[in-house]
């Protein structure tokens, strides 16, 4: 894979942490409940620092990024997805969350999927397994809020 194509990659990769980080940050601020207020600011913490993690990227050559794979459980995937409000409940912010973060792993393996080059596809794969691994965090947080008669 040539250079530029390579950083365009993590280029668009750098941008969806932003918003994400945008994302995260803006609920921080609006949500009146503290646990909520504190689960979306170490969110937005995270993102920032996937963010320098990828701006890195940009300065090395292409080559294999390394992320620990993380199972999809798929627990909220069928939700409806809550209305974001300032009075947000934090089931319904996580919610929210694992929404988002499915999004990202799904627009990755569909990038992933359409790559003729195959560091390109390695690539968008990688980034594609550090958003199911934050979905999955968030998944365990969830289960925990959501089911907490089981622990």
């Amino acid at each position: 894979m040539d250079q530029n194509k390579y950083k365009k990659i993590i280029s668009s990769a750098i941008e969806r942490e932003i918003e994400a980080y945008t994302f995260y940050n803006a609920v921080s601020e609006k949500a009146k409940d503290k646990s909520i207020k504190s689960l979306f600011s170490k969110l937005a913490e995270e993102e920032q620092g996937h963010r320098r993690t990828l701006e890195g990227f940009l300065t090395k050559a292409p080559g294999k990024i390394h992320f620990s794979e993380s199972k999809d459980y798929k627990i909220v995937d069928t939700l409806v997805t809550p209305p974001l409000t300032v009075d947000l409940k934090p089931v319904e912010g996580i919610i929210i969350a694992i929404k988002n973060e499915l999004e990202a792993m799904q627009m990755y393996t569909q990038l992933a999927n359409i790559s003729t080059d195959a560091e390109q596809k390695n690539v968008f794969l990688e980034l594609a397994s550090m958003e199911r691994g934050h979905k999955s965090k968030l998944e365990d947080i969830y289960t925990n809020m959501a089911f907490p008669e089981i622990w």
